[in-house]
C-alpha cells in the first residue's frame, strides 16, 4: 500500500487530442502511472479526450472517462466519483494547466482533492517566468537576461535596451507555440502580437538569444525524501535555437568534458531541490562552447517528451517511478522492473549511444515554411541505438520513412559548391544531410562549424561515414571495409550502390566472412546485473545477448515515427495484438522504433526489438528468433508495404494472404475484382502521361479527383472542377509516368461511410458502421465520424452489410478490412478497401466494447469467429452515440494551407459519447476547442457554388442571436435574397477590411470555401491563415458549420448537455 494512507482514489489527468508538440509520449506516461497507481492498490479513475490512446481503455484504469478536457467536465467527474487526489503530471502542459485552472477556481478545495506528486505550488514555480528567475538567483543557478512585458510598447522599449536579435516565449504555452526569434524590430512586432494573443495570461518572455551555443538536458528523479538522481543526460546536435523537439538529440553527451558534466549534473541535483519536485523533472541548459559560461534556459515539472525518450533510451521507466513517488514512496522503496534486482535510486549507466531524429510533416503541406526555430514543427520521433554514434544515426535516418535510406538526398547531389555553402546557412529539416554532403566535397571543419554550430567531434564522425563511401568507391569490397560498414549499420543496398553490385551479392560476401547482425541487451546498468526483461538492439560485434523465444513467437510490426495520416492508432493495434498473442498462448515480439509509444514499452511485449523497419532490419530479428510468422496487418501503411518482400524471402505473412492485400491495392485488380462481384464505383481511368491524363478526362464528367496510386492519407491528391485546373495539377503536383500512374475518378458528392469488420475467410463480422458528417472530399481522417449512422434507412445499412460481406470474403481476408463507402443521390458506391486495421479500430472498438485487434490476431493464428462466439453480419447498435471529431496543429507550421480537401491534415482526434446525438456532437466540439462565444460576430465568404447552401446556415446562425457579415460577392448574394447583411471589404480591397477586424478580435468564426487554386497569395488563402494565426475558428466545410450550429442551438433549449459517464457506465446499458 501506498505510503501516504490516505490516497485511496486517484483522478488522472491526460493531455488530450495529440497536436504538434503534445504526442504519443504522454499516452505512454499516462498508461505507465496508472498501471503504477493500481499496483499500489489506488482505485484510478481517468479523464481523456483522445480515443486512439491504450491509455483510454477499459483495462488501464477503474474507470475510464472520454470527456472533453475541460474545467466544466473535470469538475463533473470530481462530483461523481469523488477523489481524494489528482495527478497532473503525465498529461503535459494540458494536464498542468488544467490542475492550475482548478486550483484557482477552487474546485479542488471545494471537494477536498489533493493534488499528489509535484504541488501546484512548484508548478506555477516553474511556468512563472518571474518567480523562476527569483528562485535561480536565489541558489546562484545563471538565468538570461530578460524581461516579461504584457503589452506591444513595453516590448519594443526592452529590445532595443538589451539589442537585438530576442527571443519571445509566450507564458503557459505548448511546444513553443507563438514564440520565435526576431532580428529586428518588424519581426518583434508581427511576433510578439501573435505571441500575446496566444498566452492565457498575456505575458511574453523577451530575452537576449544566446543562439549557437550547445543545448544540454538533464533527466531528474527526486522522492519527497529528497533523495536524486539523473537519469540521463542528453545533447542537442543542433545548437541552441531550435526547439529540442525539432532537434536531432544524442544520449548520452557525447561532447562534454568531466568538469562541464559534473558542473551541470550538479546544477540541475540544486534546481530539482529547490523546486521541491516529487517525480520526474526535466531541465535544459545553454552551454557556451567556448568557455564553462552556461544558462539555465527551462524547466518543465512533469514528464516530457524527453522523459520518454531517456526511459526509452537507459530503460529507466520515469513515469511508472514517478507515479509511484506521487503516492509517497521512496526511491530505494521501489524496484527497478527492468532488472528486478536494483531499486529506483541506481543511476542507469549506458554502454551504447542513442540518436533521436525527428519526422516532420512538411511533404502534406507543399507550401509550408520549413525553417526551424523555437516553436516545435515536427509530428513525431524515431529513436535508434548502437555501439557508435555513426550506426545509431545510420540507423535513424534509415527509420523516418521519408523515402531515403541513407545519409544523403539525390537533388543535393547536383548542387555545386557555392550552392551547398548557402544551404548550410539554412535552419531546415535537410541540415544534416547538408553536411554530409558538404563534407564530402572537401569544404573544411572550421567553415561547416561555423556556419552551423555543429560541434567538431559530431562532424568528424560524419566525416568518418564519408571516407567509408570513399574506400568502398576506391577498393570495391574488402573485408576490412565491409566490416567498418557494417559495424557504420551502412545497409547492403548502399553498399551495393557504392560497389556496383547487387544487395544480394553484398550479402553473400559478407555471410561469406561470417559478418552478421548481433544483439544486445538494454540492462539500464551496462551489464553489472542480468536485465529481466529481453529488450534489444541490434550491432555487428561479436556477443550476442539474445534468448530467441522459441517455436511459439509471433512477430508483430510497428508502424513507426509518428505523422500525420498515421498516428497513434496504429500504435494502439500493435500493442492489442502484443497483449492478445499473449493471451493465446504466444510470445510476442516487437519490432518498432519510435520512443513515444507504448508499444516500445519494456513490458507490453515478450521481446522487443528496437530497430528501423526496413526489410534488412526485420529479417535480421526474424532470422535470429525464427518465429513461427508474422503480423503485418496493425502497423498501418508501413507494415504493408513489407509483407510481399518479406514474403518474397520466405517468411510467413499471419492473416490475409499477400495476394489479397495485393488485390484491393492495385487498381486494376481491384477494378475486376469489383465487375465480377457487380459491385459500382465511382467511374474511372488510369493514366501514365499527362497528355493521356487529359484525353481520358474527357470521357468523364467534371468535378474529378486526382492523386497517385499508391498512397497513405490522401497525399498529393486533389479535387479539380475544370480542364484547367487538372492542367494545372499535372504542372504543379505530380508527375505521371508509366512507374507511377495516376488514378482519375469522378468526385462523387454524397455522404461518405466507413466499415470496419473482422474476418475469418467464412464469416464476416461487421462492429459498426460510421458515418461522415463532411460531404465526401473531405479525407475521412479530417472529418466529424458518427456511430451508429443517424441518416442512413435500413435497406442501404442492409446493402452496405452485403457488399462488405462479399468484398471480404472474396479478398479472402483474415483479420481485419477498412472499407468506405460513398452515398450518392441515393445509390451506393464504393471508394477504397484497405485489408488491415484503420484509424478508427480505437475509436470503434471503445464504443462498442468490441476487441477487434485481439479478435483479427485470433483469427491470424488460426482461430474462428464462431469458435470465438461471434456470428457473421452487422451487430446491433449501442443505444449511445459517439462522434469522433478531428483536432488540427496548424498554427505551429507557418504558410500551411488549412482548407480541408482530400489530403489528410489533422494530428489528432478527440471524441465525445452520450445518450444523443446532439450531446455526442457537442462534446467532441467542445473537445476540439471550436467553442464559439455567444452573440458573436460570423464572417461568410464562399464560393458561387456554396452561396444558396451558406444562406441558409446564415439565417439559422442569426436566429441564434449571431451577428453576420460578409464580403462582397457573398453578401451582394445575402442582400438580393432578401436577407440584409453588412458588407466588408476584402484583404486586398485596403482600408479597413478583414485583416483588420480579424486582428481587432472583431470575428469569432469565420466560414470560408474554396475557390479554385491553392496559392498563397489568394485573398482565401490569407484569410485562413490569419485565422489560424490568431486562434479563430475557421470552418471551410459547408457540413461542419452546419453541425456545431446544430449543437449551439439544441444547447439553447436546455438540453442536458452536461451528463458525464465512464465507458464503463456504456458497458452496462
Amino acid at each position: 500500500m501506498p505510503k501516504i494512507d490516505s490516497i485511496k482514489k486517484t483522478l488522472v489527468l491526460g493531455s488530450g487530442p495529440i497536436i504538434i508538440g503534445q504526442a504519443a509520449e504522454f499516452d505512454y506516461s499516462g498508461t505507465q502511472a496508472c498501471e503504477a497507481l493500481k499496483e499500489e492498490g489506488v482505485e484510478v479513475v481517468l479523464i481523456n479526450s483522445n480515443p486512439a490512446t491504450i491509455m483510454t481503455d477499459k483495462e488501464v484504469a477503474h474507470k475510464i472517462y472520454i470527456e472533453p478536457l475541460t474545467i466544466e467536465a473535470i469538475e463533473k467527474v470530481i462530483e461523481k466519483e469523488r477523489p481524494d487526489s489528482l495527478l497532473a503530471g503525465m498529461g503535459g502542459q494540458t494536464a498542468l494547466n488544467l490542475a492550475v485552472e482548478l486550483a484557482d477556481a477552487g474546485i479542488l478545495d471545494k471537494y477536498g482533492v489533493k493534488v499528489i506528486g509535484t504541488s501546484i505550488e512548484s508548478i506555477k514555480k516553474g511556468e512563472d517566468r518571474d518567480e523562476f528567475r527569483e528562485m535561480m538567483r536565489s541558489i546562484n543557478q545563471p538565468v538570461i537576461e530578460s524581461d516579461i512585458v504584457t503589452n506591444l510598447e513595453d516590448g519594443i522599449i526592452y529590445a532595443e535596451k538589451i539589442g537585438y536579435p530576442v527571443i519571445i516565449r509566450p507564458a503557459y504555452t505548448l511546444g513553443g507555440t507563438g514564440g520565435g526569434i526576431a532580428e529586428n524590430k518588424e519581426e518583434l512586432i508581427e511576433i510578439l502580437t501573435h505571441g500575446l494573443q496566444l498566452s492565457p495570461v498575456t505575458q511574453v518572455l523577451i530575452e537576449k538569444s544566446i543562439k549557437g551555443w550547445k543545448e544540454i538536458e538533464y533527466e531528474v528523479m527526486r522522492d519527497k525524501a529528497d533523495n536524486c538522481i539523473i537519469v540521463c543526460n542528453m545533447e542537442n546536435i543542433d545548437p541552441v535555437g531550435i526547439h529540442t523537439g525539432d532537434s536531432i538529440v544524442v544520449a548520452p553527451s557525447q561532447t562534454l568534458n568531466d568538469l562541464q558534466y559534473q558542473m551541470l549534473r550538479t546544477a540541475s541535483l540544486a534546481i530539482i531541490r529547490r523546486l521541491k519536485i516529487e517525480g520526474g523533472c526535466n531541465v535544459q541548459y545553454a552551454l557556451d562552447p567556448n568557455s564553462n559560461q552556461y544558462y539555465v534556459i527551462e524547466v518543465n515539472p512533469r514528464v516530457s517528451r524527453s522523459s520518454a525518450l531517456a526511459s526509452k533510451a537507459t530503460g529507466y521507466p520515469i513515469a511508472k517511478v514517478a507515479a509511484k513517488v506521487a503516492t509517497g514512496l521512496t526511491l530505494d522503496q521501489i524496484t527497478n522492473a527492468v532488472t528486478g534486482k536494483t531499486t529506483a535510486c541506481f543511476e542507469p549507466t549506458l554502454d551504447y549511444c542513442v540518436v533521436k531524429f525527428p519526422r516532420w510533416p512538411f511533404e502534406k503541406f507543399a507550401l509550408a515554411d520549413r525553417t526551424l526555430g523555437t516553436q516545435m514543427k515536427a509530428t513525431g520521433e524515431v529513436m535508434a541505438r548502437d555501439r557508435c554514434f555513426e550506426g545509431a544515426l545510420l540507423k535513424a535516418v534509415r527509420s523516418l520513412e521519408i523515402g531515403v535510406n541513407y545519409l544523403s538526398l539525390k537533388k543535393l547531389e547536383s548542387k555545386s559548391l557555392i550552392d551547398i555553402a548557402e544551404l548550410l546557412k539554412n535552419q531546415d529539416d535537410e541540415r544534416i544531410f547538408v553536411v554530409a554532403q558538404a563534407l564530402r566535397m572537401g569544404i573544411g571543419f572550421d567553415k561547416i562549424h561555423y556556419l552551423t554550430g555543429y560541434d567538431m567531434w559530431f562532424l568528424k564522425k560524419i566525416k568518418n561515414i564519408v571516407d567509408l563511401e570513399d574506400n568502398l568507391r576506391r577498393n570495391n569490397l574488402t573485408e576490412d571495409n565491409i566490416r567498418l560498414a557494417k559495424r557504420y549499420s551502412m545497409p547492403d543496398a548502399v553498399i551495393a550502390q557504392l560497389t556496383s553490385k547487387t544487395e544480394e551479392q553484398v550479402r553473400a560476401f559478407r555471410e561469406k566472412l561470417d559478418i552478421r547482425p548481433t544483439f544486445k541487451m538494454v540492462d539500464t546498468c551496462a551489464a553489472e546485473f542480468e536485465a529481466a526483461t529481453p529488450y534489444y538492439y541490434s550491432c555487428y560485434a561479436t556477443e550476442d545477448e539474445v534468448k530467441p523465444l522459441g517455436d511459439k513467437s509471433v512477430i508483430v510490426l510497428g508502424s513507426g515515427p509518428i505523422r500525420i495520416g498515421q498516428g497513434i492508432e496504429f500504435d494502439y493495434c500493435s500493442v492489442h495484438s502484443a497483449w492478445a498473442l499473449r493471451k493465446a498462448g504466444m510470445n510476442s515480439i516487437i519490432i518498432n522504433n519510435n520512443p513515444e509509444t507504448v508499444s516500445t514499452d519494456f513490458d507490453t511485449s515478450d521481446s522487443l526489438y528496437f530497430e528501423p523497419l526496413t526489410v534488412e532490419d526485420v529479417m535480421a530479428v526474424v532470422d535470429k528468433e525464427k518465429p513461427v510468422g508474422v503480423i503485418c496487418q496493425f502497423g498501418g501503411q508501413t507494415a504493408i508495404n513489407l509483407a510481399a518482400p518479406l514474403a518474397k524471402r520466405g517468411v510467413t505473412i499471419l492473416g490475409t494472404s499477400v495476394d489479397g492485400m495485393d488485390r484491393a491495392e492495385d487498381r486494376e485488380r481491384f477494378d475486376e475484382l469489383l465487375a465480377k462481384l457487380n459491385i459500382p464505383r465511382p467511374d474511372g481511368r488510369i493514366a501514365t502521361s499527362d497528355t493521356e491524363a487529359m484525353q481520358v478526362s474527357k470521357e468523364l464528367e467534371f468535378p474529378l479527383i486526382v492523386r497517385p496510386s499508391y498512397v497513405l492519407g490522401g497525399r498529393a491528391m486533389e479535387i479539380v472542377y475544370t480542364e484547367k485546373e487538372l492542367e494545372r495539377y499535372l504542372r504543379e503536383a505530380v508527375i505521371a509516368s508509366p512507374d507511377h500512374p495516376i488514378l482519375i475518378d469522378e468526385y462523387m458528392v454524397g455522404r461518405e461511410v466507413e466499415v470496419d469488420a473482422i474476418s475469418d475467410g467464412t464469416d464476416v463480422f461487421i462492429p459498426g458502421i460510421m458515418e461522415q458528417v463532411e460531404r465526401a472530399g473531405v479525407h475521412s481522417g479530417d472529418s466529424i465520424a458518427v456511430y451508429p449512422p443517424q441518416h442512413l434507412d435500413q435497406t442501404m445499412i442492409d446493402q452496405i452489410v452485403d457488399y462488405t460481406t462479399r468484398i471480404t470474403l472474396e479478398l479472402q481476408v483474415k483479420g481485419a478490412v477498412n472499407i468506405q463507402f460513398v452515398v450518392s443521390k441515393g445509390k451506393l458506391y464504393i471508394i477504397e478497401v484497405n485489408p488491415r486495421s484503420s484509424r478508427t479500430v480505437p475509436f470503434l472498438s471503445k464504443v462498442t466494447h468490441v476487441p477487434m485487434v485481439e479478435l483479427a490476431t485470433r483469427i491470424a493464428l488460426g482461430e474462428t469467429l464462431k469458435g470465438m462466439g461471434y456470428e457473421g453480419g452487422l451487430m446491433p447498435a449501442k443505444p449511445h452515440v459517439a462522434a469522433k471529431a478531428p483536432v488540427f496543429s496548424f498554427s505551429k507550421i507557418g504558410l500551411a494551407e488549412i482548407a480541408l480537401g482530400p489530403e489528410m491534415k489533422s494530428t489528432g482526434e478527440v471524441m465525445g459519447i452520450g445518450k444523443t446525438y446532439s450531446e455526442a456532437l457537442y462534446k467532441a466540439v467542445n473537445g476540439a476547442k471550436m467553442k464559439i462565444p455567444a452573440g458573436g460576430t460570423i464572417l461568410v465568404t464562399v464560393a458561387d457554388r456554396d452561396k444558396a447552401e451558406a444562406l441558409q446556415l446564415a439565417r439559422g446562425f442569426q436566429k441564434l442571436g449571431y451577428h453576420i457579415i460578409a464580403t462582397s460577392g457573398t453578401g451582394k448574394y445575402f442582400n438580393e435574397q432578401g436577407f440584409p447583411v453588412d458588407v466588408v471589404r476584402k484583404i486586398h480591397e485596403g482600408g479597413t477590411n478583414i485583416a483588420t477586424l480579424i486582428r481587432n478580435g472583431k470575428i469569432d468564426l469565420v466560414v470560408n470555401t474554396l475557390t479554385f487554386g491553392k496559392h498563397p497569395e489568394r485573398d482565401g488563402f490569407n484569410l485562413r491563415r490569419m485565422a489560424v494565426e490568431l486562434a479563430i475558428p475557421c470552418l471551410t466545410s459547408l457540413d461542419t458549420a452546419r453541425e456545431v450550429l446544430r449543437v449551439f442551438a439544441n444547447k439553447g433549449k436546455g438540453q442536458g448537455y452536461h451528463h458525464v459517464a465512464a465507458l464503463q457506465d456504456y458497458d452496462q446499458e
